[in-house]
């Protein structure tokens, strides 16, 4: 490798915590489960990436407890979906967790976020059921 070749570089973690209003958590939340419903999961690698790269952001500025399996899955995830190669069985093994796990955080969650975080949790163990098949 030409030593003069510029090394990709990660982009800085934000020094000032990202603020998210409940308007773009709505957004988010629309914008995921549009892409849940519409895509099929084989295909759907780089833009899946993007949608856990928006939670990741979203997620690493939470202070909420509860969120640290969820934050981890959602980096596995990311993992994998960047290799072509990822077995469809690691991928939904993670979906499926990722399900129980957003389920979970439905039950607590207050206002207007129940009903589709739950709907997300049914979402995300649909794709992780689709892949294993």
């Amino acid at each position: 490798m030409d030593s003069t070749a510029s090394t990709p570089q990660t982009p800085p973690t934000p020094e000032v915590p990202l603020a998210v209003s409940d308007q773009q958590n709505t957004a988010l939340l629309d914008d995921t489960l549009t892409f849940l419903t519409a895509s099929t999961p084989l295909n759907s690698g780089p833009q899946g990436r993007t949608e856990v790269e928006r939670w990741a952001a979203v997620l690493a500025a939470s202070e909420r407890p509860g969120l640290a399996k969820i934050k981890q899955e959602l980096n596995q995830l990311s993992e994998l979906l960047a290799d072509p190669k990822s077995p469809a069985h690691d991928i939904a093994e993670i979906l499926a967790s990722l399900g129980a796990e957003t389920a979970k955080v439905a039950e607590d969650a207050g206002g207007d976020y129940s009903g589709p975080l739950t709907n997300l949790s049914k979402q995300l163990l649909k794709a992780g059921n689709s892949l294993s098949k």
